[in-house]
């Protein structure tokens, strides 16, 4: 096998990794349900289900950068991973709620560790040229989880035992072990950087700290103690671990100088505005084929697949895109096609069917796919291998934001449109109505009361239409910020026979 082909194969490795770490996260959305019964966990104990995963990939993920560059990347992958399928049991065997959230905490440490070594690997891998292209194959193997995920999971979850939901994972995980230690080259920055244990600390607690005041925000609001301590708390102590960084110098964990670079900054940034846009597709769409159209997690997860391929055709044809126009011009664009999206989604109605959200959904993927894909690829082009780990993990603490603050602030605009233009309701089901629309669904049907049922479904697309205009508001300052700030040839366009600029990077090929 040719050197050049070689590392293909090996970007595959790595795609099977991502999707093995995605896929039971995307799984655990349709199957809160079963759990709830099986674990008799009550409603606190779901929101944590659901935040011990994020909580650790938060404190993780520098971390997890850090190693990879001292110890060795592919080494340390094929840790994570094993970390991770050790999870996957954990959370199979649970026999209760808090050894489910023990597991989902170690899925989280193996995930956090997962996402930053897969991209220092591209970094490693592939020249600035390429890496667009590479971006891209990435950029699917991380969204073919979505479909996947409710699909798979709905079907496990309506005819097997649940813990398969997770035990489904092992082959897969088996799969990506094999083959990231058979094709993927081993790669450590050449100058060990120190471990540096109070600037782990800093940066682990307060990121863990900010993503916890913000799931706690989507969950009790913004003036909740918990949401203000979070927030406030995480942002105190990231500002001390910046002031500590700063004051290392060369020995600190993160090389703050990366952000002299506006490919860096701006691509990192601008990412993170996707993503927090893009969820408001993500987040909208389940919902209301499963509150408005009646599907099952199964059925929802098939009506994701427009998403899908909007996504593929996005992500896989930004790197020609942006050679030809630069990425300046094909980020701005797909923030403008994910904006028209989004506009598109507020015409939805109660009685206007799936063929508009089909439209809407495949359409806010392809936008998406070619925004950040691009982005992604900007602030990965500055990166050299001496500290990849560490500067894919920063990236990825940046934009792993995105989605609990999307999570907070929409499902905040959702709830608010839902329940303010819900009719008056009888004392004895009216807090049960206004929880969410599924609750509301199912009372209007356990009444048999169609009139309720119509105005349910109305109240929840008109919260919809609310958090759909906030997302294309975002989605328009992204493509602002891009026009304003980002440089029109953050990557440069490949050139024929170019090859990995290996030299100087402790990369050995076995």
């Amino acid at each position: 096998m040719g050197e050049g082909s070689r590392r293909w194969w090996a970007l595959g490795a790595l795609s099977v990794a991502v999707l093995a770490v995605a896929l039971p996260a995307t799984i655990l959305s349709v199957a809160l349900p079963t759990l709830a019964r099986e674990l008799g966990a009550n409603a606190a104990e779901l929101q944590w289900i659901v935040s011990a995963f994020t909580l650790m990939l938060a404190a993780g993920v520098l971390p997890g950068g850090l190693l990879g560059d001292r110890f060795g990347r592919k080494k340390m992958l094929v840790v994570a991973l094993l970390i991770y399928g050790v999870g996957s049991v954990f959370a199979a065997l649970a026999t209760g709620p808090g050894m489910f959230i023990a597991a989902q905490a170690v899925l989280g440490l193996g995930a956090a560790f997962v996402i930053p070594l897969v991209l220092s690997g591209l970094t490693v891998m592939f020249t600035p040229e390429e890496r667009p292209r590479a971006i891209g194959i990435w950029s699917v193997a991380n969204f073919l989880s979505l479909p996947l995920g409710p699909i798979v999971g709905g079907w496990i979850l309506s005819n097997l035992w649940w813990g398969w939901v997770f035990l489904m994972n092992l082959p897969i995980l088996a799969v990506a072990l094999v083959a990231v230690l058979v094709l993927l080259p081993e790669s450590r920055s050449p100058e060990r950087p120190s471990i540096d244990p109070v600037g782990i600390a800093a940066s682990s607690l307060g990121l863990a700290a900010l993503t916890f005041g913000v799931v706690k925000a989507g969950q009790d609001g913004w003036g909740s103690a918990g949401a203000l301590g979070g927030i406030v708390g995480g942002l105190v102590i990231l500002a001390l671990f910046v002031l500590w960084e700063k004051a290392r110098g060369t020995r600190a964990l993160v090389d703050l100088r990366l952000f002299d670079d506006k490919r860096f900054t701006w691509g990192t940034i601008i990412a993170g505005l996707g993503i927090f846009a893009f969820f408001g597709v993500l987040f909208a769409a389940p919902q209301y084929f499963q509150g408005v159209l009646g599907t099952d997690a199964m059925g929802s997860g098939v009506r994701l697949l427009p998403l899908l391929g909007g996504m593929m055709v996005g992500a896989g044809g930004a790197d020609r895109i942006a050679a030809k126009v630069g990425a300046k011009v094909t980020v701005a664009a797909g923030f403008v096609v994910l904006a028209g999206a989004l506009a598109l989604a507020t015409a939805t109605t109660a009685t206007s069917g799936y063929g508009l959200a089909a439209t809407w959904t495949a359409i806010g993927g392809l936008g998406a796919g070619l925004a950040l894909a691009t982005a992604s690829s900007a602030a990965l082009s500055t990166i050299d291998a001496d500290r990849a780990g560490v500067a894919s993990a920063l990236m990825q603490a940046v934009n792993k934001l995105g989605s609990p603050l999307a999570a907070a602030i929409l499902g905040s605009v959702l709830n608010a449109g839902y329940t303010n233009h819900l009719p008056a309701l009888p004392a004895q089901f009216a807090d049960t109505v206004r929880d969410s629309v599924f609750a509301g669904v199912a009372v209007a049907e356990k009444l048999h009361a169609t009139a309720l049922l119509t105005q349910v479904r109305a109240a929840f697309v008109t919260g919809l239409g609310q958090l759909a205009w906030v997302a294309v508001g975002v989605a328009l300052a992204g493509a602002l910020l891009t026009l304003l700030f980002l440089p029109a040839r953050a990557t440069r366009v490949a050139k024929p026979g170019s090859a990995p600029a290996e030299s100087g990077h402790d990369v050995v090929v076995r």
